[in-house]
């Protein structure tokens, strides 16, 4: 499960693949509760958006924002049925965040050594999200907030190396780029076959400590 990532600062690419601009004023790394750019696309006016969103979903029905830390990554299998999620894949909230690469945990020596996953061309990526908007019940703040889509990945050629053995590998959903507008304008059957590592673009990881 994908606790942190490195949201991406190419501006140009960002332009060049949706024609929006990148936001400014997030960190150099995302952790839940922190922000991240993510792009959005209206059904109804067909617009591109990108902002800046909270990982860690908050659904709308969330009394405080205590919810955010157990909702940074929604099970694919499970999302349409979750309290949680369901109302986001039942509207089709489908969202892309923006990164350079994501950490995970390798245990092949026995303890827990941080290992940086990226696209083998180097490029940056967009993650499959879920996202929802919440209003803070004491200051009216309107907060729009995400959380990353997983999938299975015992078969994995780069992401069935990482997390405790006997656990469950598992690998956030990289949307390759000729992808991205399917999934921000999928409906959910489509959105449901797209939940596959197999239409995943080539990965790389190594080590890298902090």
């Amino acid at each position: 499960m994908c606790t942190n990532f490195t949201p991406t600062k190419r501006a140009p690419w960002v332009m060049d693949s949706f024609g929006v601009e990148l936001p400014t004023g997030f960190p150099v790394e995302s952790y839940p509760g922190f922000a991240a750019p993510l792009v959005v696309k209206s059904h109804q006016t067909k617009r591109v958006a990108c902002g800046l969103a909270r990982f860690g979903l908050i659904p709308a029905w969330a009394k405080d924002v205590k919810i955010s830390p157990h909702t940074y990554n929604a099970r694919s299998e499970t999302a349409a049925e979750k309290p949680s999620y369901r109302s986001a894949w039942l509207q089709r909230q489908y969202g892309l965040v923006l990164v350079d690469d994501f950490y995970e945990p390798n245990y092949e020596s026995g303890k827990a050594v941080r290992w940086k996953i990226e696209l083998a061309s180097g490029e940056p990526f967009g993650i499959a999200c879920l996202w929802d908007r919440w209003t803070d019940p004491a200051t009216g703040e309107l907060i729009v907030s995400f959380s990353m889509l997983t999938v299975n990945a015992d078969q994995h050629p780069v992401m069935c190396q990482f997390h405790k053995a006997g656990d469950e590998k598992r690998t956030t959903v990289i949307i390759s780029p000729e992808l991205h507008d399917t999934w921000l304008s999928a409906d959910q059957e489509q959105a449901a076959e797209l939940m596959s590592w197999q239409h995943m673009p080539a990965l790389k990881a190594a080590p890298s400590p902090r």
